[in-house]
């Protein structure tokens, strides 16, 4: 988690053709430019760094091992942390059949209408954000914004669990999702402890019909569901609703700085905000690669995958590829289509991609409408958290000062 260099700049070619380290900060620093080179000089590359493990980076193949899961196995990932999980992150650490019984468990509880009785609530926390620090001309976006919304959106109305225990949550689950961290192990243990307690005390409270509730009372293939199970399923809700909204944000924010143009036009036809939304997340994914395992012998662009080795597909990579998306680095709303993999794709595709899209919507809603003038305090530098995420550590922001709205009436 280093500062940043200038992204318009590549790593060498010999580390993008054998030394790709996905845990590295200098390639968080540099991503665009340095998957731009892999897609050119070696499209599926290996890598001796981890011990070993193959990099796709171009759209076709990556949607080919992403939904070949008979081939390309989720259930052990890349294998590459010092600091494994205590249980299994379910659904994602699965393959269909046994995949599917545990997001039909949280899919009805994502769906655009599910969350669509969010709206208001989410827009209040907004407004109360925005109000803590609008008339300072200035904040720390990832902590003042980015970080809080997604999290307390999540925490206290996905979960309905105690706004109290947010900060600590929150920081185990993001040390836990850089695989070598110091404290990584420590915190998955930690975050482990804290669902097993949640767990235990939501079983003493009256039902509340939500996803929590859902999971406490599931079969499993005729079997009462079991505690590790259980443990993994809310692990998987928590990684998810904390991390890569925050992500986002803090990514469409450093452009807005970078590109005033695009706030302008939104403000001005705010009506373009959600097709915007789906053109940002394509340009700035948070969430940026995934690791699979082959458990068969496979070819993938001219290059011999056995069986059990290890395979990073690139998210991010894949949406700026020339052949898929024209102009691939610019931002436009006007492209014919779209089918950026931000939210993957296949069997493991985000079951909270609308809940992001409802949070990133409601957020530029109202911050656009309130903020002007954004740019980049003098003399700060990105620095991005590196790992299969990726999102600025901090994003000091200037602003013209606005007033506070105060409690909706």
């Amino acid at each position: 988690m280093e500062k940043s260099t200038s992204e318009a700049v590549s790593m060498p070619d010999d580390w993008c053709s054998r030394h790709f380290d996905h845990l590295s900060p200098d390639l968080a620093a540099t991503m665009p430019a340095t998957m731009a080179r892999m897609r050119d000089l070696c499209p599926v590359a290996h890598s001796e760094e981890h011990g070993g493990f193959w990099i796709v980076s171009k759209y076709e193949d990556v949607l080919s091992v992403a939904q070949n899961w008979e081939v390309y196995s989720s259930a052990h990932g890349l294998g590459v942390s010092k600091a494994p999980t205590v249980v299994r992150n379910l659904p994602v650490q699965a393959d269909p059949p046994e995949q599917r019984i545990y997001k039909r468990l949280i899919n009805p509880f994502f769906t655009p209408a599910a969350v669509a009785r969010w709206e208001r609530p989410t827009r209040d926390l907004v407004t109360r954000l925005i109000d803590d620090f609008v008339e300072d001309g200035a904040c720390e976006f990832m902590d003042a914004f980015a970080r809080p919304l997604p999290s307390l959106a999540f925490f206290t109305l996905a979960l309905n669990a105690p706004p109290e225990d947010l900060d600590k949550v929150a920081y185990l689950a993001s040390k836990s999702s850089v695989p070598d961290d110091p404290k990584a192990a420590e915190c998955w243990r930690g975050l482990y402890e804290w669902i097993k307690e949640f767990v235990r005390e939501r079983r003493t409270q009256p039902a509340r019909g939500d996803v929590v509730d859902a999971v406490l009372n599931a079969e499993i293939e005729g079997r009462p569901i079991t505690e590790d199970e259980i443990i993994g399923t809310v692990q998987l809700l928590i990684l998810g609703g904390l991390e890569t909204t925050a992500g986002a944000l803090g990514l469409m924010f450093a452009r807005f700085c970078a590109e005033p143009e695009i706030p302008a036009l939104l403000r001005e036809r705010p009506e373009l905000i959600p097709d915007a939304i789906q053109e940002l997340l394509r340009l700035e994914p948070s969430f940026v690669s995934v690791g699979r395992t082959a458990v068969q012998d496979a070819e993938l662009g001219g290059r011999s995958i056995k069986k059990g080795d290890k395979v990073l597909i690139h998210w991010a990579s894949a949406n700026r590829d020339g052949e898929e998306f024209t102009d691939p680095d610019r931002f436009d709303l006007d492209r014919e289509r779209n089918r950026h993999l931000s939210f993957g794709v296949g069997p493991h595709r985000c079951a909270g991609s609308n809940l992001a899209r409802l949070n990133l919507r409601i957020a530029l809603e109202e911050l656009l409408g309130r903020l002007d003038d954004i740019r980049l305090q003098d003399g700060a530098e990105i620095g991005y958290h590196r790992g299969m995420t990726r999102s600025p550590n901090s994003l000091p922001i200037s602003f013209t000062p606005g007033p506070c709205l105060g409690p909706a009436t």
